[in-house]
């Protein structure tokens, strides 16, 4: 199957429809390192992210990102995903990845843990933009629930 990448935006910050929020879902800030990389391989081997196969020397690169952001998707205490993201120039804030654990896949968690990475998203001074891409590698709820939490999709020139 080939591969189809959706490109998604909001544009401000009350495009942002939230989901529910689910008792004992919530964020918690964190930096880069091992953690992260494990996350990214749990969360993303079910789809094969290209982040499962990056080398020592790739990991090293995307972590020592000078403005990204990471947070760590908490479901009662327990780590249940992850997300990141990261300031580009024009004020515009790429999430670079979203995804809970397989094992945290299915409870329901989803639409809120996006709404408050969205919502962290647009709390950064000055954004004018937050943006992401999924694909038809990523989980089959992923694009229905970036919709319904109010992205839009948008083309870039090649």
């Amino acid at each position: 199957m080939e591969e189809i990448v959706t490109q998604l935006e909001m544009t401000a910050p009350d495009q942002l429809n939230p989901a529910p929020l689910v008792d004992g879902v919530a964020l918690r800030t964190t930096g880069p390192g091992p953690l992260i990389r494990d996350l990214h391989v749990r969360i993303g081997t079910p789809y094969r992210w290209p982040s499962v196969t990056r080398g020592d020397g790739e990991w090293a690169r995307w972590l020592a990102a000078p403005h990204r952001e990471y947070r760590l998707v908490e479901y009662r205490g327990e780590i249940a995903g992850a997300a990141d993201f990261e300031p580009q120039p024009g004020n515009d804030v790429e999430i670079t990845t979203f995804g809970l654990l397989p094992e945290f896949v299915g409870k329901g968690l989803g639409g809120c843990a996006l709404t408050l990475v969205v919502a962290d998203a647009w709390a950064l001074p000055g954004t004018r933009r937050v943006w992401l891409h999924t694909s038809t590698l990523d989980h089959p709820n992923a694009l229905p629930n970036y919709l319904r939490r109010g992205f839009r999709g948008f083309s870039r020139p090649l």
